[in-house]
């Protein structure tokens, strides 16, 4: 027999109570918002109705499907310029980590990279790249570069020397203390790091779009409003915002699963399955 008042049951109201006020509000938005386009609140040129762009989204995804081909190479260079920026970021600090000398000659250059606007690095990785997904993928890199690089030093050069004096005390090599100790210690600012590489990455591809590309998400958003039609533009707008959702609790869930001892239920979980591996061995 059923128990209504079993773990799951708690689990499925507890989340209808926690989301149910945020559905209400939304939906109270968007009829203030209808409202106000229909009756000559708000110019519908400027701001169209949600119904409008609730009719655009369907004819992008379903009656002439044009998205899905824009959205996927937009996705494609976000991830492929983001995967470069953190290999060469992550490679840079973990490098000025083991080395004073190293860091003190890298970390100008990187400060140099950040402060110089990457819209107006835009035309020179054009010419650079062309037109192609190069430039946006080489963009996407560079803007993704700098919060990697220093969340990921920071982590490493910031421990616990308590800690660490601990790890030698015990015969721990440095190598062993730099995998076991500095490394796992710097994980959560390294991730950190990471969820805003990913995004600044989608930034970068998407401003490289808006310059000069022939495919892309944001080229379509460019087309779709400067045709005024701006209920496509926004519902183009919205695919934007759907990428960045999947980029960035992609890498929430990678850092869930990683860095689990940040979270109880996490910590509980994986003690419990290293408890049965343990005993299976015996």
């Amino acid at each position: 027999m059923h128990n209504k008042n079993s773990p799951a049951t708690f689990w499925v109201f507890e989340f209808i109570f926690r989301v149910l006020p945020h559905l209400v509000l939304f939906a109270v938005l968007i009829w203030l918002w209808e409202l106000a386009v229909g009756t000559g609140f708000i110019t519908s040129i400027i701001i169209p109705r949600p119904s409008k762009i609730g009719g655009a989204i369907v004819e992008l995804y379903i009656t002439e499907g044009t998205i899905y081909r824009h959205f996927f190479i937009t996705l494609t260079e976000a991830v492929v310029g983001f995967l470069i920026g953190a290999t060469i970021a992550i490679s840079l600090a973990v490098s000025s980590s083991l080395s004073e000398t190293f860091k003190r000659y890298v970390i100008p250059y990187a400060i140099v990279l950040n402060v110089t606007p990457g819209i107006a690095l835009t035309p020179v990785i054009i010419a650079w790249f062309g037109y192609g997904m190069g430039s946006k993928i080489a963009l996407a890199a560079i803007i993704s570069f700098f919060p990697i690089f220093v969340n990921t030093l920071t982590g490493l050069v910031q421990v616990d020397e308590d800690r660490e004096e601990l790890f030698q005390s015990l015969g721990a090599t440095n190598y062993q203390v730099f995998r076991k100790f500095r490394v796992p210690a710097a994980l959560p600012l390294m991730f950190a790091g990471l969820k805003i590489g990913l995004t600044t990455a989608l930034i970068g591809a998407v401003v490289a779009e808006f310059a000069q590309a022939t495919d892309g998400v944001g080229v379509l958003m460019s087309r779709f409003s400067f045709q005024l039609n701006m209920a496509a533009s926004l519902a183009t707008l919205m695919s934007m915002t759907t990428i960045g959702l999947i980029l960035f609790y992609t890498m929430e869930f990678l850092d869930d699963r990683i860095v689990f001892w940040r979270r109880e239920n996490r910590r509980a979980a994986a003690s419990r399955a290293r408890a049965r591996a343990w005993k299976n061995q015996l």
